[in-house]
């Protein structure tokens, strides 16, 4: 598994350089253009989960202690788990979703249909299932009927916000600005000081130098996360394209891959100093991380939600507001529980959107005078 994941991440990398040496000047518009900060807010919180508030603590040790990761510090190997080259993927789907999907319409064809629409299903219910599973270890002693009680009302509230844009939008931006709030919480109980803090941040230079290990897995830690990261793209691609503000095709692929790493890069700094100086996190910081994580699921989760039923044609609007949440919380609650029982890995789940890939490859072969681009500006903005 790890040959055509490697294969398929020097491919997909590969293309986003020719896309951007060809159609760099390009300018990506979407459906529902927005400013810059909500579009990022919305990639940003769609695109991450409870994850990367609770994961880095666990993990520092984990990386300071194997011989595989001791080319670069803990804080380097952590960013690049998560920060800025795996921004890529997105960014290369949200480009095929902005500029060439509105012009061959592959995502229409019954079989690209269908498969696009089940990972899409079957990873928001799996996220639900991570929440649950790792629900007991960001809150202890929680008994167990009120982390059932508890996923119920994620699942439910995520079902409500995806039933309309405007609540999908609204909620990535509060959930944005608490997050900063969060980072800012956590700096102040480290005591680092600005010097400090950025000393630590200066130490994430590791992961840039080694960049190119990255690339590929380095351990089956490191492959989980790369197959993770694949099984999302093509879903938050076409999720967040439709909110794409007009930047020509270079600025976006910036803006994809630098401006979520920042708070990324801040937040695991912060967390490193906590790890270094074995500070306890209790009390009020605690439950905000866990708040904050939560909200973060939701996001992940209405986006998805969101994406699929508006794909088949099941939105709130032809529904109505009773039915429409009472079928998806139903579907979706239901498939968390039914997860427990099944063997299914995300790497399953991120080889089937490689073969995705692969199917959309070929089908844009036969296409290719479809998806001509204009490089000229003023041609190239797609429009609903």
């Amino acid at each position: 598994m790890d040959r055509v994941l490697s294969v398929a991440i020097v491919l997909t990398l590969t293309a986003s350089v020719w896309i951007l040496l060809r159609y760099g000047r390009v300018r990506c518009k979407g459906e529902m253009p927005t400013s810059l900060f909500t579009f990022i807010a919305i990639l940003f919180t769609s695109g991450l989960d409870v994850g990367l508030v609770m994961f880095p603590l666990t993990e520092f040790p984990v990386y300071a202690s194997e011989a595989e990761y001791g080319f670069a510090s803990p804080l380097a190997i952590e960013f690049g788990f998560w920060g800025f080259l795996v921004w890529g993927f997105y960014f290369f789907t949200t480009f095929y979703f902005v500029l060439i999907e509105p012009r061959v319409r592959l995502f229409e064809l019954p079989l690209v249909k269908l498969i696009n629409n089940l990972v899409i299903i079957g990873t928001c219910a799996f996220t639900g299932y991570l929440f649950l599973s790792y629900l007991p270890g960001y809150i202890e002693g929680i008994p167990p009927a009120m982390v059932y009680g508890l996923v119920a009302l994620v699942v439910l509230a995520a079902v409500w916000s995806s039933s309309d844009v405007r609540y999908v939008k609204l909620l990535s931006v509060a959930s944005t600005w608490l997050f900063i709030a969060l980072i800012l919480a956590m700096w102040l109980n480290t005591g680092a000081g600005v010097q400090g803090l950025g000393s630590t941040v200066a130490t994430i230079g590791e992961y840039f130098t080694h960049i190119h290990r990255f690339v590929t897995p380095i351990t089956d830690y490191h492959a989980f996360y790369l197959f993770w990261w694949f099984s999302w793209s093509i879903m938050i691609g076409q999720f967040v394209a439709r909110f794409a503000g007009g930047l020509p095709a270079w600025q976006l692929c910036i803006a994809m891959l630098v401006v979520p790493s920042i708070p990324i890069a801040i937040w695991f700094s912060v967390l490193y100093l906590h790890f270094e100086q074995s500070l306890a996190i209790g009390g009020l910081l605690n439950l905000s991380m866990v708040v904050v994580g939560v909200i973060f699921v939701i996001n992940s989760l209405d986006s998805l939600i969101r994406l699929y039923t508006t794909n088949l044609g099941i939105e709130a609007e032809k529904l109505g507001q009773v039915r429409y949440v009472a079928l998806n919380w139903t579907l979706m609650f239901g498939l968390v529980l039914l997860f427990q029982f099944t063997p299914l890995k995300i790497e399953w789940v991120g080889l089937v959107v490689i073969g995705l890939y692969a199917l959309i490859a070929v089908l844009l072969w036969q296409r290719r005078a479809q998806c001509r681009v204009s490089a000229a500006p003023a041609r190239c903005e797609t429009r609903s």
